[in-house]
């Protein structure tokens, strides 16, 4: 029998190399401080989580989604939509458990279980249940046309079980681990619904597995997002049917690709908004206030509102205490409240500006949203020079 979707390792080595590389640059900075990581993980969390739900027709944005996670989700977005946001969650989180786990083994179980979250348990979608008695077409979202057509429901399971073997086996390396594990469960379909948010966590998971545990080489979904036309033609080396014999070279050798922008980018904007995040804290130092209130700057800073609820989750702090603090930082100029008791809101005040230009050396005018512009813009330009 043929092997199940082959490849190439040769021609991918050079790209494995330059992971590698950045793997060791990223490690050799040390562990960020403990404040900033969890804010730069809530925040990759939130729109790794936004795009993969919307790629499959979850009308939510990346701003429902931090909200969702912290616990005060929209009165617009529906229940079931939350749910598929917070069941996206448990997956990754599940997947984070998983990971380090000596007695862990790629098996069918493992699927069904991580499909599970990724459905929120909804029975009537097929959650974590194989497919196993019904036909599958892949459709365009576009068109209505099918352009692919997955193994029929009895070769499935034997297919699963293959598919985990061969990740079982090894491959050369753990970027082309992930990229053929998020090709074969695309290929095969195993399930009703979902298996493209299926297919990206596995591949989250493999690179987990293989040490890569850094967000900016495992948190792809939204550069995904930003390049769906890309994604979709990666695709097109399985042809228009399914036949385990499709060579994936190409799509593994794509999914690389994107991994090395993906880390590229996101190595310069966490340097840039590191620094905006300290700026935030001597700002709030300055206006004598808690140092914890920079959690609810930096989303001031970025032009969204912060209510006393969603303040309160991400300072993990009292319903009293988070109103106080909010109260202080609004008499300091840095915030500026809005509407009355429950509906009050805090949105960012023109001193917040003020101070954190003059934290990082920029000169800025004008209104809000061009200040901020500005300053971003000026932090990312230093880097270019060094």
């Amino acid at each position: 029998m043929p092997t199940l979707l082959p490849y190439d390792s040769q021609p991918l080595r050079p790209l494995t190399e330059e992971l590698d590389s950045w793997r060791q640059r990223l490690d050799y900075k040390g562990v960020l401080p403990r404040a900033w990581a969890g804010q730069l993980r809530r925040e990759l969390a939130a729109e790794a989580i936004a795009a993969s739900t919307s790629m499959e027709g979850v009308p939510v944005t990346v701003d429902e989604v931090r909200r969702i996670l912290a616990g005060e989700p929209p009165p617009d977005v529906r229940s079931e939509d939350r749910e598929l946001v917070e069941g996206y969650r448990e997956a990754m989180e599940f997947v984070l458990r998983r990971a380090d786990d000596n007695a862990f083994r790629w098996n069918g179980e493992l699927l069904v279980a991580l499909h599970d979250r990724i459905l929120a348990g909804r029975y009537n979608h097929g959650a974590g249940r194989i497919r196993t008695d019904e036909p599958a077409f892949v459709i365009n979202r576009g068109t209505g046309a099918p352009v692919f057509v997955p193994p029929g429901g009895e070769d499935v399971p034997n297919l699963v079980d293959e598919a985990c073997s061969r990740m079982e086996e090894g491959h050369p390396h753990p970027g082309i681990a992930a990229g053929w594990i998020h090709v074969a469960i695309a290929a095969v379909h195993p399930f009703r619904d979902g298996n493209g948010r299926a297919a990206r966590v596995c591949a989250s998971l493999s690179m987990y597995r293989g040490a890569f545990k850094r967000p900016e080489f495992t948190s792809l979904e939204e550069w995904w997002g930003h390049h769906l036309e890309d994604y979709y033609g990666m695709f097109e080396c399985l042809g228009v049917r399914f036949g385990r014999e499709a060579n994936v070279t190409p799509f593994i050798q794509a999914h690389l690709e994107a991994q090395l922008h993906q880390v590229r980018a996101l190595d310069n904007r966490e340097k840039v908004e590191r620094q905006i995040w300290t700026a935030l804290g001597e700002a709030a130092e300055d206006a004598h206030l808690h140092r914890r209130l920079v959690n609810a700057l930096w989303d001031a800073f970025f032009g969204r509102e912060v209510t006393a609820g969603y303040y309160r989750s991400l300072a993990d702090v009292s319903p009293a205490t988070a109103t106080n603090d909010l109260a202080a930082a609004a008499s300091s100029g840095l915030v500026v409240a809005k509407g009355q008791r429950r509906g009050r809101r805090y949105l960012a005040g023109d001193r917040l500006f003020e101070l954190v230009a003059s934290k990082v050396l920029v000169e800025t005018s004008g209104p809000q949203e061009t200040a901020r512009a500005v300053i971003v813009s000026e932090l990312s330009r230093r880097l270019t020079l060094f």
